[in-house]
């Protein structure tokens, strides 16, 4: 008879790669078991009276963070499956398992890590947005930039690679880049015939559906789908999507692999423990992110050059008619912010608690109706002159013409919602994770 203890020590002895991933599971997983053991039935319970004209108040919603164990930190699961493989990562700052990169944590298990590619903002998620990034190395690996010119790894790039794994922290929203740079990958990998693996990660957007459908002629690299604004999906779940619905070049498919999130739903948001890119500083301004990122398009700075990036808005014109007042400074990460230099006045939300904006669940388009009648009231131009970037935000023109027609924030969101009820009948198909109701 064969002494299970004896075989499985045998068989692990056998090989270098199961010896190093053995050893790192009992100093790193084995204590993450134990935190969860502690800590895996506490939640959050966060009771908010906010009131202003745009959100509820008096509502008590639930955030449980503390049991999601993102795909990356199941390196039990998934490391095996690159055994003996040339392994090509795609990653950022976001990469992590714990408290460690995943292409550190893979080289110690002596995983052959033969290439690096990364997204927007670059492996240290530092550059500015739309900066352009040089390839470079790390470790004596390359790192292949996919921004700026080349967005899709060429088949020099992939030459001798045998399975990609994708691992980026995504925010949920469709001018988010990081789905893009999803697709080009998905695409280069079926066109190599290369397995691709994602690491799933939990979407803090992921509590809701909202926004105008894109439009097919506004097609662009912040928005690739005919998905809303706001689609409530993980990574994991739109990559399904995209090889589903037949959204790459040819209607062709990758062979696609989604390693699971654990105690995740989609009634939950998250509170990213690294930061996704450099204006995107904490929870509250990923979540006020789809509703303020249309003011990107027009002439009103969302403190692009402040430290309260995605949590304010102004404009340098509103003087004497907005309460909040804040000057734009050359910082890393906004190297030429808009306004750099110039007194800017309007609101505010760095002191508001996150929960009140996860109850809210919608986009908020009050603040940008608002803002189009007190910049266009001093005779400055709202919009972007010469510039169709608010209408790649929006994915067609129909929102700008419904804003300059004086059309009211309940008549708008009226006219995308049976685009966006066909949506969620596709969505539904991919969809991981219990949904939200």
């Amino acid at each position: 008879m064969i002494n299970p203890n004896s075989y499985l020590s045998n068989y692990y002895k056998e090989s270098s790669f199961f010896f190093k991933l053995a050893d790192y599971l009992n100093h790193s997983v084995f204590m993450i078991l134990a935190l969860l053991i502690i800590f895996g039935s506490c939640k959050e319970n966060i009771e908010e009276n906010f009131s202003t004209n745009n959100f509820g108040a008096g509502s008590t919603i639930e955030t449980d963070y503390v049991g999601i164990v993102p795909a990356a930190d199941r390196i039990a699961v998934y490391a095996p499956l690159l055994r003996s493989k040339k392994v090509g990562l795609v990653v950022n700052q976001t990469s992590a398992v714990g408290d460690r990169h995943l292409l550190d944590s893979l080289l110690s298990l002596e995983v052959d890590v033969a290439k690096v590619y990364t997204p927007e903002h670059g492996f240290t998620g530092t550059a500015d947005a739309g900066e352009k990034i040089a390839d470079s190395k790390r470790a004596n690996i390359p790192i292949v930039s996919l921004y700026g010119k080349k967005k899709k790894p060429s088949p020099e790039d992939l030459a001798g690679i045998d399975i990609l794994v994708f691992d980026i922290q995504d925010v949920g929203v469709r001018f988010y880049t990081y789905i893009s740079t999803l697709h080009y990958i998905m695409e280069a990998a079926a066109e190599n015939h290369i397995p691709l693996i994602v690491l799933d990660r939990p979407n803090p957007n992921g509590f809701y559906v909202d926004g105008p459908i894109l439009e097919s002629a506004f097609k662009s690299f912040v928005g690739m789908h005919p998905v809303p604004v706001v689609y409530g999906m993980s990574i994991g779940e739109y990559a399904t999507m995209i090889n589903g619905e037949g959204w790459l070049e040819g209607g062709q498919t990758c062979d696609l692999k989604v390693i699971e999130c654990k105690y995740y739903d989609h009634t939950m948001t998250y509170d990213l423990p690294i930061k996704p890119s450099p204006n995107l500083p904490n929870l509250r301004s990923i979540l006020l992110y789809p509703s303020l990122c249309f003011f990107e398009g027009t002439t009103v700075s969302v403190g692009r050059g402040t430290d309260q990036q995605f949590q304010l808005f102004g404009h340098p014109a509103l003087k004497d008619k907005m309460p909040y007042k804040f000057t734009p400074v050359s910082k890393p990460g906004a190297k030429s912010p808009k306004h750099m230099g110039k007194e800017c006045y309007g609101m505010e939300f760095h002191h508001m608690d996150s929960s009140t904006l996860h109850n809210d669940k919608r986009l908020q388009l009050g603040f940008l109706l608002r803002m189009y009648k007190e910049v266009t009231a001093t005779g400055e131009d709202f919009f972007l002159v010469n510039n169709n970037f608010f209408d790649k935000l929006a994915g067609s023109e129909s929102l700008k013409k419904m804003i300059s027609q004086g059309f009211s924030e309940e008549e708008i969101v009226a006219s995308w919602q049976d685009d966006l009820e066909k949506f969620k009948q596709v969505r539904a198909k991919y969809l991981l994770y219990d949904d939200f109701k």
